[in-house]
């Protein structure tokens, strides 16, 4: 008798922001609730082979072993086996994810395994623990990716982009909060600095000026924008930011929809201050970059 189980749960968050968590191995343990740690023993770009510990049984026994995976994100598959097989002859499990949505993703555990002789318990047995455990561990996992959804965020949390101007800092995006319909930042501009001339092909963008006062130019025409007062940038609209009050501005942004690519989802119109210098003909190419910038 070979041991078969098939078990899926949907999770309320995006593809990729599923995917991400959980194949984190190294964050297995405050994704699973009998995993007590995970050493990595090999990784490539799409494969590890790790050691994985429980927590003490009943009979504070500790159950360890090593195994392997492999990923293919395009095909939103992982494999797996147990190297270590321990009692079992063999324990191969695929994982698979489905977009239900924006929003919702499915995540299907197959097993299939066979129980050595000597084994303390039989391969039935075996697929009823797994079928009662796989429920427990799904829906453990559905609660904390969810939750890591609905999170704060402050400036020093994230890394600065100084790329285009100002002290950039993406808050809220699909990698961090698992966002699907955009991303949310904050840009501080000292007096006479500004954010260079760029647009969005795929996206809006909503300004709001929380200090400071700012000089926006669209497609070439100047706006001011007041503290406490905000401003829509339609797509495709070129648009530079300058800080005209005298003192540090703090504009907050938001981008949506997100572009079908993140490096697809900005292009630059004129040189940032980290760019280098225009090439000898004067000709600039657009750069094209990802989540960083308003």
């Amino acid at each position: 008798m070979i041991g078969h189980t098939d078990n899926f749960i949907d999770i309320d968050a995006p593809f990729g922001f599923v995917w991400d968590r959980t194949n984190d191995l190294r964050r297995w343990p405050e994704l699973f609730s009998e995993y007590a740690s995970v050493d990595i023993l090999e990784e490539t770009p799409t494969s590890a082979t790790f050691r994985l510990t429980m927590h003490p049984d009943e009979q504070e026994r500790v159950w360890s072993w090593v195994s392997e995976r492999h990923w293919d994100k395009d095909a939103r598959t992982v494999r797996a086996r147990r190297v270590e097989t321990g009692p079992f002859e063999f324990m191969n499990i695929t994982w698979t994810y489905e977009e239900l949505g924006p929003d919702s993703t499915r995540m299907r555990w197959v097993q299939d395994f066979h129980m050595k002789p000597d084994a303390p318990v039989d391969t039935a047995a075996m697929t009823e623990r797994i079928n009662r455990n796989s429920a427990v561990q799904m829906q453990l996992i559905k609660q904390r990716v969810e939750r890591a959804r609905c999170r704060v965020v402050g400036m020093d949390d994230v890394p600065s982009n100084t790329r285009r101007g100002g002290d950039l800092r993406t808050l809220l995006a699909p990698p961090n909060a698992g966002t699907s319909a955009g991303f949310c930042g904050a840009v501080r501009l000292k007096p006479g600095e500004g954010v260079s001339e760029h647009y969005h092909p795929y996206s809006e963008e909503y300004l709001f000026v929380a200090r400071g006062e700012l000089r926006v130019d669209l497609d070439g025409e100047p706006v001011t924008v007041g503290a406490e007062q905000a401003l829509h940038i339609p797509r495709n609209v070129r648009h530079r930011l300058t800080s005209t009050g005298d003192e540090q501005a703090l504009v907050v942004f938001q981008i949506g929809p997100l572009a079908p690519e993140p490096h697809l989802g900005h292009v630059d119109t004129e040189p940032g201050p980290g760019d280098p210098a225009p090439s000898a003909d004067g000709a600039l190419t657009a750069a094209l970059t990802g989540p960083g910038a308003t």
